[in-house]
């Protein structure tokens, strides 16, 4: 049963937690509005925009600087403790080091459960408008346009656009490809293909067919039509909108756990390249409850000894091992989505040396 001391500890936790967050948001939200004030004069954006569009912000931040929040947090929380000589006086009275754990990982289980549901299902939805805000005003240069797009949209059918344009939802030099058995049996290619948003179809201008030995039905207003070698323009209906061109920024942020899911699926599916970003984000949003756990943990070793000093050591220490740990989870996530590591790997490798440096120093560092 849970006692006195135990909701002492977990109410202290998580009020410093929060108050650590808290602070930590209001000064990268500071430093955020500094750098972009110019672009919100530039584009003159109304005050309801602007707080609309942090109050977007603040819980994407939030999210990602949760686990190391934690880490600080316990190692702040312990060390006072420490200090106070709290964590003498509760180990004199009989409670074991392992018994005194209990509080903090009952405490790690409430933020890792809430941190896991607001990663994997509400913040990503907050993050698709905060997204769509820097698209329009922050980045409007940058991810308007992608080049050489291969897929696969259905069984044996492929793709390739040379250029695409989100703005204009316009691709340039399209080819259509139909195989059987590994042998092209039609090809279709267009000088450029547009989106009918009326119509919801595809327009392709200046097209081409070749067909070897199959049917390929172009519909025309809804209706099939005699099958043409060329043609000025034509509507056709494809297994394809212009959002699966579109080239975001990190858009794997305003997806939810199960939208990354059918999101791989697609990819693999059409043989996109890049999939490996979205394996490894799936991965991380799996991993992270899990390491909120080991920096606890870790946090709790570090700082429960009583420093003659005082607690400026443990604090310090505290940092140096979560600039370690963001560094090597950086590292690993990087290798990851360039395709040189697994992403279940590079997800769960940060977590796993750092739980065998806990235990090395559960054995051997004095308590």
């Amino acid at each position: 049963m849970m006692t006195i001391l135990d909701r002492y500890i977990i109410k202290k936790i998580l009020a410093t937690f929060f108050y650590v967050v808290l602070i930590l948001v209001a000064i990268i939200t500071v430093i955020d509005v500094t750098e972009k004030i110019d672009k919100f004069v530039i584009n003159n954006l109304s005050t309801a925009s602007i707080l609309g569009y942090y109050g977007d912000f603040i819980p994407w931040i939030a999210g990602l600087i949760s686990p190391i929040t934690v880490f600080i947090t316990i190692v702040y929380v312990t060390s006072r403790m420490a200090a106070h000589t709290e964590i003498i006086a509760i180990l004199s009275s009989g409670v074991s080091f392992r018994r005194l754990l209990v509080p903090y990982f009952i405490a790690a289980l409430i933020i890792a459960g809430l941190s896991f549901y607001l990663n994997g299902w509400v913040i990503p939805q907050s993050n698709r408008e905060r997204i769509d805000f820097e698209l329009q005003y922050f980045k409007k240069n940058n991810l308007t346009s992608r080049s050489n797009i291969h897929m696969q949209i259905e069984p044996n059918v492929y793709l390739f656009i040379q250029n695409f344009n989100s703005l204009s939802n316009m691709g340039h030099q399209f080819t259509l490809e139909r195989f059987d058995s590994n042998r092209l049996v039609e090809k279709l290619t267009a000088e450029n293909i547009q989106w009918d948003t009326a119509k919801l179809k595809w327009t392709l201008r200046y097209w081409k067919r070749k067909q070897v030995d199959s049917i390929f039905h172009i519909q025309k207003t809804g209706a099939a039509i005699d099958l043409l070698t060329k043609g000025d323009a034509v509507d056709t209906t494809l297994a394809i909108s212009p959002q699966d061109f579109e080239a975001t920024d990190r858009g794997y942020d305003g997806m939810t756990i199960n939208e990354l899911t059918n999101q791989i699926e697609k990819m693999r599916f059409r043989g996109n390249t890049g999939v490996e970003v979205y394996e490894t984000e799936k991965q991380i949003r799996y991993a992270i409850p899990f390491t909120i756990f080991v920096l606890v943990f870790m946090g709790v070793l570090v700082s429960a000894r009583k420093s003659r000093g005082g607690t400026g050591f443990q604090i310090a220490l505290g940092f140096l091992l979560s600039f370690i740990f963001i560094l090597f989870f950086t590292m690993t996530r990087t290798f990851a989505e360039a395709g040189s590591l697994p992403p279940f790997f590079a997800a769960w490798l940060p977590n796993g040396v750092f739980v065998v440096i806990s235990l090395v120093m559960y054995k051997y560092v004095p308590r």
